[in-house]
């Protein structure tokens, strides 16, 4: 039994030990320079996703072309690119060739309500039946049309959420369901088309726009997951890096299982608990920071007010004593605690009077009597 626990405290510490060589130990002012920010582990429902890139476009039904049944000139222009337009209203007069004093004047329409995308006439100019001469979109919905590759595809169906992002717009972000999915594969890309429908009820959202888009295509509770950047390390080395909860400005670095993952955060199997402060922003800069700007030997002797060896293991009452005796010793020996010259001085002192009463016995007792002599 006494073994058993023994051998736990064993492993206790060297796990302990192990934990503190993987710590990185800033001071405050490094912390503030890597721009350190965290995010408590917790578990959420995780959402499994397809990833993939494509494009708006104008929905179909919902774009309306401006062309004269006549012949002629046009002899007034009143539409103009992006002006809104109501159907209805006038927006070209075109001058009939036929014959007349004066000639004939055809008045075209707006043939739907929206926003007046292309204008391609201008006053003057010959006109032909057929020409398309104003193109007008209805933006109120457009159609968000992703590339899917062809591998995963297999998985997505109608009524599917995606989440979808447009460039320019990176901080909103777009809801809609998949409304259908295209019929055959793109032999070039290798990609199968799936088309949502977006609300646009700002107008915000244009054709031609690029978008990405993250297809839901499962849904789990309770899934320990963290920002996809908190991640670090390539292949089967991935690790995280935690706050130390006893260290002042302290992480450390922590190896981790990943599981399912999506464009914003991964799932983690093993190497958290909840509540671990994760590091996201900074992380990365964490990873070539080495050992920090602090000594772990100092970081721990502050936190828990009693000395420490530099690999973060606690001083014995023997590496306690050793330590103060080398202090001490080295402390004379460089003259330290304001007493080194006076020892020097007396020890010098000491010297020469030994020397002098030296001499002084040996003329006392040790020289020829003189009246022995001169008897």
């Amino acid at each position: 039994m006494v073994s058993a626990v023994a051998g736990g405290v064993r492993a206790a510490d060297e796990e302990k030990l192990s934990q503190l060589a993987r710590t990185v130990v800033l001071d405050e002012t490094g912390e503030k320079n890597l721009g350190i920010e965290t995010v408590a582990a917790e578990e959420t429902t995780f959402d499994e996703t397809v990833f993939a890139l494509g494009r708006l476009e104008v929905l179909p039904g919902k774009k309306g072309v401006v062309s004269s049944r006549v012949a002629g000139r046009a002899q007034t222009v009143i539409a103009l690119p992006d002006m809104a337009c109501e159907v209805g209203d006038e927006l070209v007069w075109v001058e009939s060739r036929q014959p007349g004093d004066p000639p004939p004047v055809v008045r075209l329409d707006a043939p739907i309500s929206g926003i007046i995308a292309k204008v391609q006439v201008a006053t003057g100019q010959p006109v032909e039946p057929g020409d398309s001469l104003i193109e007008i979109y209805d933006l109120e919905t457009v159609e968000a049309l992703a590339a899917v590759p062809a591998h995963r595809a297999g998985v997505l169906r109608k009524g599917m959420m995606a989440a979808i992002r447009v460039e320019g717009l990176a901080d909103r972000v777009f809801e809609a369901e998949l409304n259908h999915l295209g019929a055959d594969a793109d032999p070039e890309t290798g990609t199968v088309e799936a088309a949502f429908h977006v609300v646009n009820p700002d107008g915000v959202l244009r054709p031609g726009l690029r978008a990405e888009f993250s297809i839901t295509v499962s849904r789990r509770d309770g899934v320990m997951s963290v920002p996809r950047e908190a991640v670090q390390g390539e292949g089967a080395d991935r690790y995280v890096f935690i706050r130390d909860y006893d260290l002042a400005h302290a992480f450390v670095k922590t190896p981790v299982v990943l599981g399912a993952r999506h464009d914003r955060a991964v799932e983690v199997l093993e190497g958290l608990l909840p509540g671990d402060e994760v590091v996201t922003r900074g992380a990365y800069s964490l990873a070539f920071a080495g050992k920090g700007s602090v000594s772990l030997r100092e970081a721990l002797d502050a936190a828990h007010g009693h000395p420490h060896n530099e690999d973060g293991s606690e001083m014995t009452a023997e590496q306690i004593a050793a330590a103060q005796g080398a202090a001490g010793t080295a402390g004379a020996a460089h003259g330290h605690g304001g007493g080194g010259g006076d020892v020097l001085f007396w020890q010098i002192a000491c010297g020469v009077l030994a020397v002098l009463l030296l001499v002084a016995v040996v003329k006392r007792g040790g020289g020829p009597d003189p009246e022995a002599a001169s008897s």
